[in-house]
């Protein structure tokens, strides 16, 4: 599996992308959740477009030991993950190259108990490649998800990275 490693004082750029209401904004609050119990200094910008119906929808989301824009210029993305196949390509170019694309096709979504819970499996996909310990994402997947839904979020969680139970 490739992965991108950086010196830590180096910033990581995650694109994340995908339609409105399939858990983008939802997604990004959790990754930088993450970063930041990890210790991390976190930046985030959001651009909603027309996600009321349906429009596209992207996060950015820096995070490193010093973070100074909350932006990822394009080109410069480490990881861009992807919610919906049809934002693949309008979003490829915010890829650096060499970064890696995370799309829906990562994970088995026959695996998970309720595919809604389909961005929190691709975080656990993301989260094979991020040195940010696994006891932070869960402790920001609990931080973000509604209580009845915590279970079958660490489900799709751990689907996503490789262990489905």
């Amino acid at each position: 599996m490739s992965s991108v490693s950086k010196p830590a004082d180096e910033v990581t750029n995650v694109v994340v992308a995908g339609l409105g209401g399939q858990g983008v904004l939802t997604a990004s609050d959790i990754l930088a959740e993450a970063a930041f119990l990890a210790g991390l200094d976190v930046k985030k910008a959001e651009i909603h477009g027309m996600s009321q119906r349906g429009g596209s929808v992207t996060t950015d989301v820096r995070f490193g030991r010093r973070v100074y824009s909350p932006m990822v210029t394009a080109g410069e993305a480490d990881f861009l993950l992807v919610l919906a196949d049809d934002q693949v390509e309008v979003h490829r170019g915010l890829l650096r190259q060499g970064g890696v694309l995370i799309g829906p096709g990562a994970i088995d979504s026959s695996a998970l108990e309720n595919r809604r819970s389909v961005n929190v499996a691709l975080l656990g996909f993301l989260s094979r490649h991020l040195n940010l310990d696994v006891a932070c994402w869960r402790q920001a997947i609990a931080n973000h998800i509604k209580p009845q839904l915590h279970e079958v979020n660490r489900q799709a969680f751990e689907v996503g990275r490789g262990r489905a139970d």
